[in-house]
C-alpha cells in the first residue's frame, strides 16, 4: 500500500509539473506606459485578470519600447516578434481610413451606443475583417474603453477658429484630419514624445487623453487653456490585438477566458474614467493654474462641418471606410429612437 501511495503521488505530481509547463506564455507590449493612470494601468490590469483567471495561459506585461516601440505593435504582432499587444486602431489612422472608426468617431457614439454597434451589430466583423484584408495576421478584441477625452491643451485662449490657422498640434485619428481641414499641421506622437515636443516648441498644442492622465504628463506647466468637449473622440475603444497563429493553437477554454478578462476590463477601464476625472479637474484648476473652456456652439458646428466633409472625402475614395461608415450610420439612426427618448437632457438643471 505504501509503495501504491508513492507511485500514486508521483504520478500526480508529474502531472502537475506537466500542466505548468503546458500553459502558454504570451509577452503583451502596450502602447501606454504603466504608470498613466486608466489609459496605462488597463493593460497591467487585463494581465492580473486574465492570469487569475487561468491555469492555461499567462501574459506578461511589457512598457513600450521595453520589447518594440509604441507604435510599431501592430506589425510586431503580426509577424510574431511579440504574442500580443494593447493598444487602439486609431493609432493605424494611416494605414486604414476606417481605422479611427473603430476606435473614436468625431461627433460620434458615446460608449453605450459605441459598444452596441461593436457587440451586438456588425462592428467586431468589420473590425477583425479590417485587419484580415489588410494583411495582418492578428486576433482582435475589445478590452478596454472610456469616456471622452479633453479636445485639447492650447498656450492661448482660442476666441476664434482662425487661430487655428498655422498651428502644429499634436492630434489623434479621425479627428486629426478634421484639424488639417480647419489649417492645423497635426502629427502623431506616442505619449511619452509630446511633453518634450511642447518643450522645445515642436509643437504648439496637443490633445492626449482625459485632464487626470494629461495632468500626470505636465502639460499644465506649458499650455494652460484645456479645451471641452471631447468632439473627436465621444467614446475611445482599446484593442487586445493577440498573434492569430498563438490564437488559433489555444484551446476554446483559453480562448474564452481570455474574452472574459478583456470583459471585465472594459467595465473597470471605463469605472475608473468615471471616477478620476472631476477631481483632477478640480486639481488642474486650483493647483495648477488650468482655464477649463468649452468650445462655443459655432466652434462646435464648424468642427462638425470640416468632419461630414472629411467623412463624405473618406467613402468617396475607400470602399471599405464606406460600408464600415454606412453601417455605423445606420446603426445609429436605429439607436436614435432609443437613445433620444430615455435619457435625460444633458446638463441638467
Amino acid at each position: 500500500m505504501k509503495l501504491r501511495s508513492i507511485a500514486l503521488a508521483t504520478t500526480a505530481a508529474v502531472s502537475i509539473a506537466g500542466a505548468a509547463q503546458a500553459q502558454e506564455v504570451f509577452e503583451l507590449s502596450s502602447t501606454y506606459a504603466q504608470n498613466l493612470p486608466i489609459l496605462g494601468t488597463a493593460s497591467v490590469a487585463f494581465v492580473e485578470k486574465i492570469n487569475g483567471i487561468s491555469e492555461s495561459v499567462e501574459f506578461e506585461h511589457f512598457n513600450p519600447g521595453e520589447l518594440v516601440p509604441a507604435l510599431e505593435v501592430l506589425d510586431a504582432t503580426s509577424n510574431g516578434s511579440i504574442d500580443a499587444a494593447y493598444s487602439t486602431a486609431g493609432y493605424w489612422q494611416g494605414r486604414f481610413n476606417a481605422a479611427g472608426l473603430f476606435a473614436a468617431v468625431p461627433f460620434g457614439p458615446e460608449p453605450g451606443e459605441m459598444l452596441a454597434w461593436m457587440m451586438y451589430d456588425d462592428g467586431m466583423e468589420l473590425f477583425q475583417r479590417m485587419y484580415d484584408e489588410g494583411g495582418y495576421n492578428v486576433k482582435v478584441l475589445v478590452c478596454g474603453m472610456y469616456a471622452p477625452e479633453t479636445s485639447g491643451w492650447f498656450k492661448e485662449e482660442i476666441t476664434s477658429l482662425d487661430q487655428l490657422q498655422g498651428l502644429n498640434m499634436r492630434f489623434f485619428g479621425l479627428g486629426a484630419e478634421v484639424m488639417e481641414k480647419l489649417g492645423v499641421s497635426t502629427s502623431l506622437l506616442a505619449g511619452g514624445d509630446i511633453f518634450p515636443a511642447l518643450e522645445r516648441g515642436a509643437i504648439d498644442a496637443t490633445e492626449f487623453s482625459m485632464p487626470l492622465v494629461d495632468a500626470n504628463l505636465g502639460f499644465y506647466n506649458i499650455a494652460k487653456y484645456n479645451y471641452f468637449p471631447g468632439w473627436h473622440q465621444p467614446s475611445t475603444l482599446f484593442e487586445l490585438l493577440i498573434n492569430k497563429d498563438r490564437w488559433d493553437d489555444l484551446d476554446e477554454r483559453s480562448q474564452r477566458q481570455i474574452e472574459i478578462a478583456c470583459m471585465a476590463n472594459l467595465a473597470d477601464n471605463f469605472a475608473e474614467g468615471e471616477a478620476k476625472n472631476f477631481p483632477a479637474m478640480k486639481q488642474n484648476v486650483e493647483e495648477y493654474g488650468v482655464e477649463i473652456k468649452n468650445w462655443t456652439p459655432e466652434q462646435l458646428d464648424a468642427f462638425e462641418a470640416a468632419w461630414e466633409e472629411v467623412a463624405a472625402e473618406l467613402a468617396a475614395e475607400d470602399p471599405f471606410f464606406k460600408e464600415v461608415w454606412d453601417d455605423l450610420q445606420e446603426f445609429r439612426e436605429g439607436y436614435a429612437l432609443w437613445g433620444d427618448n430615455i435619457y435625460l437632457p444633458r446638463p441638467r438643471d
